[in-house]
C-alpha cells in the first residue's frame, strides 16, 4: 500500500512540474525593443518615427524561439490595434505595448517609457493626431487618461473596451 501511494505521489508530482512549465513558457512576457530610425509599421509599413503620438510593439506565439522573440513595431496604437483584433492574429499575440504618453511629450515618445497595453487605459477620438490621423492614446493610469481626455476630448476605454470601431 506504501509502495502504491508513494507511486502516485512521484507520478502526481511529475504532472504538476510538467502542466507548470507548459503554462511558463506560454505567459513569456517580452521586453520594449528599441524603434530605431528605419523600423517600419508592421501593417501599413510607413517610417514609425516620422509620426507623433504614441506607437506600439507586440509579440507573437512562435513555432521556434527565433519566431517567439520578433517583434512587430507600429506607426500608431490604432494600426497595433487593427492588427492584434483580428481574429487570426489575436489569438496568437503574447505580449502587447504601448508608450505612456503621461511621460512624455506628443511628439516625441521615447522607448523607454513602454508599458503592458493589457493594463493601460486609452483615449478614443481626442483632438490629437498620430500616424494616418486618429490614434488611441495610452497610459498607465486611468487618472492621466481621464485629465488627458478633459484637456484634447474623447472617451477613456479600457484596454477591454477597445473594438474595430474604435479605429475609424
Amino acid at each position: 500500500m506504501k509502495n502504491l501511494l508513494l507511486i502516485s505521489l512521484i507520478v502526481l508530482s511529475t504532472i504538476l512540474i510538467t502542466a507548470c512549465s507548459q503554462n511558463e513558457e506560454e505567459v513569456m512576457i517580452q521586453n520594449a525593443v528599441a524603434i530605431e530610425a528605419a523600423d517600419e509599421c508592421h501593417l501599413c509599413g510607413m517610417i514609425i518615427v516620422n509620426f507623433s503620438g504614441p506607437k506600439g510593439e507586440l509579440y507573437k506565439k512562435g513555432v521556434n524561439h527565433i519566431e517567439s522573440n520578433k517583434v512587430h513595431k507600429f506607426c500608431s496604437t490604432r494600426d497595433m490595434f487593427s492588427f492584434y483584433l483580428d481574429p487570426e492574429n489575436k489569438r496568437n499575440v503574447t505580449t502587447m505595448l504601448v508608450h505612456d504618453m503621461s511621460k512624455m511629450p506628443w511628439d516625441t515618445p521615447k522607448d523607454e517609457f513602454f508599458i503592458d497595453a493589457k493594463s493601460a487605459w486609452f483615449v478614443h477620438d481626442s483632438s490629437k493626431t498620430g500616424a494616418m490621423g486618429k490614434t488611441l492614446a495610452s497610459f498607465s493610469t486611468q487618472s492621466d487618461a481621464q485629465a488627458f481626455a478633459k484637456e484634447f476630448g474623447g472617451s477613456v476605454l479600457s484596454f477591454e473596451e477597445v473594438g474595430f470601431d474604435h479605429l475609424m
